[in-house]
């Protein structure tokens, strides 16, 4: 299941970089941080060109289009006269300043929730195979039988274990907080951090208060995180998470569709959905926005990779799994507006209209438009395990257009590839930043996040870049200039999910971290060949 690509598990408290605000993946490179020299590819390589805007398409769960790092680089839809309620341009989308909702309703409701794709399976398979017999269904059945019962044991499964993991997290919550309210008024303080709690273990004679004191501490020292409100914050979250998969992702009785008005099951389908590509929750896709581009002139909270894109917002993507149908013809919207490149910071295990899905990536492959995804959370190796979009056609063919991206973490050592990301030496193409990553969330605020959905964006930043200061390069050229200006890491690490030493360059085609300067550099390469060729 998708979710969200911010955490392959939820973590309890994942508050680590909670203090750190450094955008560590912009650096350069050294013999202990594997950034991707951001700063210095500006400085050095790019200083006396000037870039023509390019604009990106990020198909999310909405971006905050109110933020004071987002606002100037938004993509404003020309032909679109805004709030007259009408189709200037012809589209088919009525007031489209800033992209489309493909999960929204006409009458301005939105979806924020959405069941997983298995729960949905498990519910159109369950008249048909509930209670039969395999053995009296024909050959052709049995194939839709067995998924059947695959997906109810997971549906069932997770439902179950998520239902035990929110009321556990949500007791001790509640016993934790009383516990940090009491210290507060007790040493009559607004907060509780390391400092504060040391000194009072060391001056206060209670022995009622030394316990909870010295639990605290150590809970801190553990998680690495600067105070209690870090600690609670998390909780909430772990919280919020935790009953939105018991309560919508995994409870059949749950649909949410009916807000948009359409047929899910027709695919062709493209007269739905509203201009709202904010929604109700657009934490995810405002962080993913700001890796990519968020403002570099206004000397205000972070700067994205690329500094000329109009960022498109696209809406697909609810707390839940996306269908297929809202995937592909958010791929479509973005080629047909204008779109060159497309960051999609999603993914699941089933895709019952992967077809679709498909149909589209070569409708954006015949447009020249390149598409960047997360190669998911799960500590998997995809080579093997179901994940999508998928990079590869159903008949197993790669798909050219697509550039598909795990997640690495700041330290150039046996930590350099991010725990929960998904790996594969013939599916992913590259790892990029994806840990600890600093961005933008709504309501002109910052926060780290952790993903490979936070790795996408940074190789979308990249692929704007080169395409925004050699805007005559194709999607092959700029797929093909990022992985081969890669940074190479042979280091041992962990694989992911597990306790085996491999080495980095096993887990992908290319066996390293992206690199903007040795990008641009090829680029530059490559621009002074082709004028001596001419």
């Amino acid at each position: 299941m998708k979710k969200l690509l911010i955490s392959a598990s939820v973590c309890l408290f994942s508050v680590t970089a909670q203090a750190q605000t450094t955008q560590w993946h912009l650096l350069d490179k050294t013999d202990s941080t594997a950034g991707i020299s951001v700063e210095r590819t500006y400085r050095e390589l790019l200083k006396d060109r000037k870039p023509t805007p390019v604009v990106v398409a990020v198909i999310d769960g909405g971006i905050d289009t109110t933020h004071e790092d987002l606002r100037r680089v938004l993509w404003v839809n020309p032909k679109e006269i805004a709030g007259n309620g009408k189709d200037d341009d012809k589209n088919g989308y009525v007031d489209d300043i800033h992209g489309w909702n493909f999960i929204g309703g006409k009458d301005g409701r939105n979806v924020t929730h959405e069941s997983s794709e298995a729960t949905r399976i498990y519910v159109d398979l369950k008249p048909k195979y509930e209670g039969k017999d395999r053995k009296a269904l024909k050959p052709e059945q049995q194939k839709e039988y067995d998924l059947y019962q695959k997906v109810k044991a997971d549906v069932l499964k997770n439902q179950t274990q998520y239902k035990a993991q929110y009321q556990g997290i949500s007791q001790f919550y509640t016993q934790f907080s009383t516990a940090v309210d009491n210290l507060k008024k007790t040493l009559n303080v607004t907060k509780l951090d390391t400092l504060t709690l040391r000194k009072a273990a060391d001056t206060l004679s209670d022995a009622s208060l030394k316990r909870p004191i010295a639990g605290i501490l150590r809970l801190l020292r553990q998680q690495g995180a600067p105070d209690t409100d870090a600690v609670m914050s998390e909780l909430e979250k772990a919280n919020e998470q935790l009953k939105s998969r018991a309560e919508y992702s995994y409870n059949p009785e749950f649909d949410s569709r009916s807000i948009v008005g359409d047929n899910p099951n027709d695919v062709n389908q493209r007269d739905y959905g509203n201009a709202d590509i904010a929604g109700e929750r657009p934490d995810h896709g405002t962080h993913v926005s700001g890796i990519i581009g968020a403002d570099r002139t206004n000397n205000l909270g972070v700067m994205g990779v690329s500094d000329a894109v109009q960022i498109m917002g696209v809406r697909a993507v609810p707390d839940g799994d996306e269908r297929d149908k809202d995937v592909a013809n958010a791929i479509r919207y973005a080629v047909d507006n204008g779109a060159q490149i497309i960051n999609m910071s999603f993914g699941k295990g089933y895709s019952p209209q992967r077809k679709a899905v498909e149909e589209a990536e070569r409708y954006a492959l015949s447009k020249g438009v390149l598409l960047v995804q997360a190669a998911g959370n799960d500590g998997s190796d995809i080579d093997t395990a179901a994940n999508y979009p998928s990079p590869r056609y159903i008949d197993g063919a790669s798909i050219p257009n697509v550039i598909t991206v795990g997640a690495s973490a700041r330290r150039n050592n046996a930590d350099l590839v991010a725990s929960f990301s998904n790996y594969g030496k013939k599916t992913v193409d590259v790892f990029a930043p994806g840990r600890d990553i600093y961005s933008t969330v709504p309501g002109s605020k910052y926060e780290n996040n952790s993903g490979t959905s936070m790795a996408s964006p940074v190789v979308t930043g990249v692929a704007a870049v080169l395409k925004s200061y050699f805007p005559k390069l194709t999607y092959a050229d700029i797929k093909r200039i990022i992985l081969q200006s890669v940074t190479p890491y042979s280091v041992k690490v962990l694989r992911p999910e597990s306790d085996v030493q491999v080495d980095f360059a096993s887990l992908s085609k290319t066996g390293g971290v992206v690199n903007l300067y040795e990008a641009v550099k090829l680029a530059l390469a490559q621009e002074t060949a082709s004028g001596k060729a001419k």
